[in-house]
């Protein structure tokens, strides 16, 4: 009976966690708030990632092309940073799409995040769907959508 009792709990748990990640909300660095129910119809990429961080920086460009392509939203969310230095960084490296200063809470709304880069991917129903810790690349993730889309 015990073992049943954590079996339910567990999966209210897993089921509550995927509820938070699902109606993310928080407000980037020019103060507009990101919510994932605006993007609906739309594919959205949360990538958390830091300025320090080499495999982060490598993924930005790709990320940067795909955003300005409409291919998808992305959304950075960075780690470990100041808003002043990620302002700069930022423009340093034409980052087109919107960045949050990472905290806590902003993670506790998308899902665990135990290595740099990390990346959630939404589909255009809100649902997510894929999780990458580590670096992405925009055939990846183009060949990831490409094989949803034809089912």
């Amino acid at each position: 009976m015990r073992s049943v009792r954590l079996l339910l709990l567990s999966c209210l748990l897993l089921i509550t966690a995927n509820v938070a990640a699902e109606n993310f909300a928080f407000k980037d660095m020019q103060g507009k708030q990101q919510r994932l129910s605006d993007y609906k119809g739309k594919w959205v990429l949360v990538n958390f990632w830091a300025t320090w961080c080499p495999p982060c920086l490598e993924e930005i460009p790709d990320l940067v092309d795909m955003h300005d392509a409409k291919e998808l939203v992305v959304i950075g969310v960075v780690m470990s940073s100041s808003a002043d230095s990620v302002a700069a960084f930022a423009k340093q490296l034409d980052i087109s799409y919107p960045i949050v200063i990472g905290t806590d809470k902003i993670v506790a709304q998308i899902g665990k995040v135990e290595a740099l880069p990390t990346s959630y991917l939404y589909d255009p129903t809100g649902k997510l769907v894929s999780y990458q810790a580590g670096i992405v690349t925009r055939e990846a993730i183009q060949n990831y959508i490409r094989s949803k889309s034809n089912k």
